[in-house]
């Protein structure tokens, strides 16, 4: 039963103005209360209060809104947010804090709870006449405790947390077993020995002191206002952006990334470049702004020289590029603060700051963002650790942002700490699988193995017998996402079949483990480590599709024409697989080239012997094969349509018994690489058409925006030093153009091109087909104009939305009852930019873990003498100071410079070797001249020097590796092993080979049907030549073509 009231409302409007609302407002006596100990059959769906508590805890609105941070301690169980101080979150301190209320209420690891009270007809309290909002809010939160004592018939007691010292004197002694006590009461008296609780609070209450004291003397301009702030966006005055702060100088450099349809100045087609921390305005990396140009005159340009320090907060005012716009922050539309990790000062700094030695300026870890204050007397306690802090504020009077200390990491320098702080740094938070989490999973251990269950049978293709299914992944690979099989069918023709695990089956909807796999969106791969985004029982066990056993998948099937491979029919569905075999890629590469000596390495075969051994034996070398020779004509036909192949640097940290660090080695391309991403990139690009074509206005696909002209100029200068032509007009020029540019005498030089392409690529994203117009679709560097990701759901959350979709679309085809309705435009393109979001973090935080392993690498060797420490280096850029070098043996770039602090330029002796000397650098485009009293030298683009490798130390950021010309002649390892040449060159002739054949084929049809057409038209007067429909398919075709990209992942 609803009983109808009405509710007044003071809201503000776009001017500014407060207008009086009246609207309706409905009560009912049945609201949800979520305890498991209700006695009144309350209808209490998902996460419910525990009932093994000593207390529930019902914070007031302050509270919530202040100190939210200490009710995020899993300690604090039991708590009821109110539907009150709730709404006072979102509306007083904005979407942010509100988004994080909410992603609190749905984790289920914090026993905590919503409830409703102003839709309880016997909570609600109306606010009276002439009642200030703060005390009407208190007022409700209190009585809503009282309502949910007495629902629960008095079974737990409850603390009602508030910082209104009247509200306290009030309601302290109205109801025996409900207390109305402070936050500090409350953490002093119930959690004596919650250390971490009492640390934050103090930092909290001390940051909101120095707020209320800050000094009226302003330190930079104020921002504008939201409402003046849109409407100079729309007249385009103003130009949104989100900054991003050049890391090598943090200090003094800054660009703002237009947003396309942000910009209405249509002149404007490069970032804005803001200058110095004044323009800056407070504005930190990351945030979206609103900026304003200044008058040309004023306009600077990129600095053209190599940072000596990163974080570098000098101009350099003599060497810059081209002036380019330049503007300055007028405000911030969007604050993207997050957790920082920083670093305490030493201790005679502390001392230095100030006579309030309570207040202390930290270093945080990230160069972008400036020195933080913060409150706290653990300064000198804390010396050598890395701490978690939080801004608060930066007003207008502040030089820097206040702040407030959060926790602990650990000691600088250890790998457990370092490892933590990439996690925060990347807002990573992989906290252990909760107990709700698991209590969905399924059960398989010896006393009760899983088997497929038989009411799935019926449901599912059953390939266990037809079918040869294995895999083919890294050494070790415990989350087998996908298996291949491919047969010869009665009519000669080939089947290829992708079979995917089948994640949705145990990962329902909506479900616990569902939404923790949303919130982490991807598994995070770390040098030593990984964390999974679905329980190990899912991703290594049950949902990886081991070999030689059971298995569920969702299979894509297709059967291929028997010689030119095209497409004849494929089949989607579910299936139940067995893996025959669990290859390693080493393993299948050499029974590719035909080296049987690794099958005692394969275990299915090793335990075998005489003819049965034989016959799997050469059974898996013809799938292997097979696969191989498909693989290059799917790839032959991309290649055609102007699919990229690109170059990006990926290396493996190789670790001892004990988890030391072995070796750096960069990664090898081998055939069977690209024959594995042929046959996914094929299925994602089908599975991408069916459900678009299903559901044109909410599947997720991936696009890949075609990049900008000006990011290739410093490709094409590169090419040019070296006669070749790049071609960048479309992706079939720069992919026929990246083919011809090969030095016969350095493979290197190619490899680099191709790896300056990859860097002027933008990301490919993922998006809802309902939020772009179709021509957006497009993917740049597959060439494809459909394309998803469907292949990897263990690891990919963007997969686990794919296979519900393409089960939506397969049930609609069959006219059956869908079971979920799919997400709407707008819910799955925040999910897409979610997704994205958590991609970009997971990459940042597997190269910097890389990083991280280079510098412990290198960290223990005496760089003088220890022959590990000296490597040959390709400069692939000229910078005024110095040098950008790629080191093949390590896999790792950086700067080398020839200039150093002192002025000091490198001077090359006649045996080659470097050393100091007072002189001057003159750089070119494609080169640069050291010149002293003893002669110059010059350093072209791709020469090959010398380089001493060693580890830059700093206190509060993380160790760089650093590297120093000591010869300008190549390094030839005393090791044959670190060579970088790739191992399988002969992949790229058989693909030239096979687009060779094909055009041949082409040809000879061509001809065919000009004969055919000519009697067509002597018979029946059709116009000669191709019909317009012909046309139109060709283009459809080509359209179809692809890449795999090392570096960018498709």
């Amino acid at each position: 039963m609803l009983l109808k009231t009405e509710r007044t409302l003071h809201l503000k409007s776009s001017r500014g103005k407060t207008v009086r609302v009246v609207r309706e407002h409905y009560l009912r006596e049945h609201v949800p209360c979520f305890s498991s100990l209700c006695q009144a059959s309350c209808h209490n769906d998902g996460k419910l209060l525990p009932g093994n508590v000593t207390h529930y805890i019902v914070p007031d609105w302050k509270v919530l809104q202040d100190f939210l941070e200490i009710l995020e301690f899993p300690a604090l169980r039991g708590v009821i947010f109110t539907q009150t101080a709730c709404q006072s979150v979102q509306h007083q301190k904005g979407r942010k804090q509100y988004n994080r209320l909410r992603s609190l209420l749905k984790d289920a690891r914090h026993e905590c709870i919503l409830f409703s009270n102003e839709f309880q007809r016997y909570s609600y309290c109306p606010r009276e006449k002439g009642e200030a909002m703060e005390k009407w809010q208190t007022r409700c939160i209190y009585y809503a405790a009282v309502w949910y004592y007495h629902h629960l018939a008095g079974q737990k007691p409850l603390v009602v947390i508030t910082e209104d010292q009247d509200a306290i004197e009030k309601y302290g002694s109205e109801n025996k077993d409900i207390y109305v006590i402070s936050i500090k009461d409350y953490l002093e008296g119930f959690w004596p020995d919650l250390k971490a609780a009492h640390e934050l609070y103090e930092s909290i209450v001390q940051s909101l002191r120095e707020r209320e004291s800050e000094s009226q003397e302003k330190e930079y301009a104020e921002h504008l206002p939201v409402e003046i702030l849109q409407a100079g966006i729309k007249s385009g005055r103003y130009i949104q952006g989100t900054l991003n702060v050049n890391k090598h100088r943090a200090q003094v450099e800054a660009f703002v990334r237009i947003q396309g349809s942000a910009n209405k100045n249509t002149e404007l087609s490069s970032d804005v470049l803001v200058c110095g921390g004044k323009q800056r305005n407070r504005a930190l990396h990351g945030d979206v702004v609103a900026v304003e140009l200044l008058p040309r005159s004023e306009w600077r340009g990129r600095a053209t020289a190599l940072s000596q320090s990163e974080g570098e907060d000098r101009l350099a005012e003599e060497l810059q590029s081209q002036p380019m716009p330049t503007g300055t922050v007028v405000g911030i539309i969007q604050r993207n603060w997050r957790d920082y990790v920083v670093t305490f000062p030493p201790k005679e700094e502390v001392q230095s700051q100030g006579k309030n030695s309570q207040k202390i300026l930290v270093t945080p870890w990230d160069y972008r963002i400036p020195k933080i204050r913060i409150s706290t007397q653990q300064a000198e306690t804390l010396q050598d650790h890395r701490v978690v802090a939080r801004i608060d504020s930066w007003e207008s009077t502040s030089l820097y942002p206040n702040g407030h200390f959060v926790r602990v990491l650990g000691k600088a320098g250890d790998l457990e700490t370092e490892v933590a702080a990439i996690l925060v740094e990347n807002n990573i938070q992989v906290p252990p699988f909760s107990e709700a989490q698991m209590r969905e999973m399924p059960v398989n251990n010896p006393e009760s193995p899983w088997r497929v269950e038989s009411e799935q049978e019926p449901e599912r293709l059953d390939l266990r017998e037809t079918h040869l299914v294995f895999s083919i992944d890294p050494q070790g690979c415990e989350d087998v996402d996908d298996t291949l099989s491919v047969r010869r069918l009665a009519n000669g023709n080939v089947e290829l079949g992708v079979h995917i695990a089948d994640v949705t089956h145990f990962v329902k909807l909506n479900s616990y483990t569902d939404l923790e796999a949303r919130a982490r969106a991807t598994t995070y791969y770390l040098a030593d480590r990984r964390y999974d985004m679905l329980p190990p029982i899912l991703s290594a066990d049950l949902c990886s599709l081991l070999g030689s056993v059971d298995r569920y998948a969702m299979s894509v099937m297709w059967e291929l024409d028997k010689s030119s491979y095209e497409v004849k029919r494929v089949w989607y569905g579910r299936t139940i697989i067995r893996s025959s075999y669990k290859l390693f890629y080493e393993a299948a590469q050499a029974l590719l080239d035909g080296d049987w000596s690794v099958v005692e390495q394969i275990p299915e075969l090793a335990g075998l012997g005489g003819e049965t051994r034989q016959e799997k034996l050469d059974q898996l070398v013809w799938a292997i094969g097979s696969l191989a020779d498909i693989a290059r004509h799917l790839r032959a036909k991309r290649d055609r349509g102007g699919a990229l192949e690109l170059e990006g640097v990926e290396v493996r940290v190789q670790l001892d018994a004990q988890k030391n660090i072995a070796a750096l080695v960069p990664r090898q391309p081998l055939e069977v690489h690209e024959t594995v991403a042929e046959c996914m990139i094929l299925a994602n690009h089908w599975v991408a058409k069916k459900i678009w074509e299903r559901f044109p206005h909410q599947a997720l696909l991936r696009h890949h925006p075609q990049p900008r002209q000006e990011f290739f100029t410093e490709l094409v200068e590169c090419a040019k030093a070296k006669g070749f032509t790049i071609d960048t007009r479309s992706n079939k020029s720069l992919a026929d153009s990246l083919d011809r540019a090969v030095d016969p005498a350095d493979p290197l030089v190619n490899k680099l091109l191709r790896f300056m392409a990859t860097q002027a690529m933008s990301n490919a994203l993922y998006f809802s087909t309902g939020a772009y117009p179709e021509e957006e679709y497009y993917h740049y560097g597959l060439a494809l104009e459909r394309y998803t990701h469907f292949t990897s759901p263990i690891r990919r959350y963007a997969d686990i939305v794919v296979h519900r979709l393409l089960m939506a679309a397969i049930l609609r085809d069959k006219g059956a009852e869908l079971r979920e309705t799919p997400a709407s435009n707008k819910e799955l393109e925040e999910l897409a930019q979610h997704i994205n979001s958590k991609n970009k973090a997971a990459q940042h935080a597997q190269k910097q873990s890389t990083e991280l392993f280079q510098c412990m690498y290198f960290k223990d060797k005496d760089p003088v003498t220890d022959e590990r420490c000296i490597a040959d280096a390709v400069i692939y850029s000229i910078r005024a100071n110095g040098l950008l070098v790629f080191v093949p043996r390590y896999g790792i770039k950086g700067a080398v410079y020839l200039k150093n602090k002192e002025g000091l330029v490198v001077c090359v002796n006649p045996d080659g070797s470097c050393e100091w000397k007072p002189g001057t650098l003159k750089r070119f485009q494609d080169r640069i001249s050291s010149t002293t009293a003893d002669g110059s030298e010059t350093f072209p683009l791709f020469q090959h020097i010398t380089v001493r490798i060693s580890v830059q130390a700093s206190r509060s950021h993380s160790e760089s590796i650093r590297m120093e010309i000591i010869s300008n002649k190549p390094h030839k390892a005393s090791d044959p092993q670190l060579h970088c040449d790739t191992p399988h060159p002969a992949r790229a002739d058989l693909v030239r080979e096979v687009i060779r054949s094909a055009e041949e084929a082409q040809q000879a049809e061509e001809q065919a049907s000009r004969a055919a057409l000519a009697g067509e038209n002597q018979e029946y007067c059709q116009t000669q030549g191709k019909s317009l429909y012909s046309l139109l398919e060709e283009i459809r075709e080509l359209a179809l073509l692809d890449i795999s990209a090392a570096s960018l992942t498709p």
